[in-house]
């Protein structure tokens, strides 16, 4: 099939890229793999590797994305040539984009869509994380992580009450207790998830490492990192501002049931949804590359 070739990358620069790729991959996935082989858990990093199912081969795994092609001889791909949507060119190996569309189409419209959508938003910064405290709303027997409740159930409960819920991620919403789900400004819905999705969502720019990783291998890997980067950091303030007590972990909760707890989630949300931006953009420009290749 026809390839546009963008950009060629010689052997000794893609496998220096895909060195250093794999260096910074087992760095960010080290904590992981050691409390594997110990069996410990981490209420707070582990989260990027169970939710987002995220494995570190697949993080490790280089690829250039859609319209580069890797000059070399058959020895310098090793078994890269058999590796799916992979296509020999004359020059070398590139992604077959064709035959990535044909199964993937659907997918890359779908997350083109939503991330555009999401973008074309102004960032919320008035929710104060209280999806955490829904999700265990008058039912704190049952929480969701190994960590004490800062203010016990009575105390979760009472700042779950004092505060208009006002989530717009529907998989964060889909968690809230029974009690819960009446609380929230709207009923969400998966249908409606592009309907409301906006960038000061904390878990909407998490997301952005799913959404990356499910365009792989047709996207920069670099990009994957910095999404998981990204989400590695979100996902300590998404627990200081939980019910869930995470000074075990050297941490201090952000309060978000004070007014300076408020101002401090508020201030970091927006810097998330700063740093959030020019990922979204990539991702978007991504798809459509890839659309734009197609024969």
């Amino acid at each position: 099939m026809r390839t546009t070739t963008l950009r060629e990358l010689k052997s000794p620069d893609w496998r220096l890229l895909e060195n250093s790729h794999a260096l910074r991959a087992d760095a960010l996935t080290a904590g992981w793999r050691e409390r594997r082989q110990t069996g410990t858990k981490h209420a707070i990093e582990d989260f990027l590797f169970t939710y987002y199912s995220t494995k570190p081969s697949h993080l490790r795994r280089w690829h250039p994305g859609a319209g580069v092609v890797l000059l070399g001889t058959p020895l310098d791909f090793g078994d890269r040539s058999s590796w799916r949507w992979y296509e020999a060119v004359e020059e070398g190996l590139a992604l077959d984009v064709d035959a990535y569309l044909a199964d993937r189409e659907e997918t890359v419209l779908y997350i083109r869509d939503l991330l555009a959508r999401t973008a074309s938003r102004p960032a919320n910064v008035g929710c104060f994380g209280l999806h955490e405290w829904a999700m265990i709303y008058r039912q704190t027997d049952t929480t969701r992580h190994p960590l004490p409740l800062r203010l016990g159930a009575d105390g979760t409960d009472a700042v779950v009450e004092a505060h208009p819920i006002r989530c717009t991620h529907f998989d964060a919403f889909r968690f809230f207790t029974p009690d819960a789900i009446p609380l929230n400004k709207v009923r969400l819905t998966r249908d409606q998830q592009p309907d409301f999705e906006q960038p000061g969502c904390l878990h909407t720019g998490m997301d952005a490492l799913k959404w990356a990783m499910k365009l792989s291998p047709a996207i920069d890997s670099a990009l994957v990192l910095d999404c998981f980067d990204l989400a590695r950091d979100i996902r300590v303030l998404d627990m200081q501002a939980s019910p869930y007590d995470v000074r075990e972990y050297g941490l201090e909760p952000v309060a978000i049931e004070t007014a300076e707890g408020k101002a401090e989630y508020s201030k970091r949300q927006r810097d998330f949804a700063a740093r959030s931006a020019p990922l979204r953009r990539r991702i978007i420009e991504a798809c459509d590359l890839l659309l734009n290749l197609r024969s």
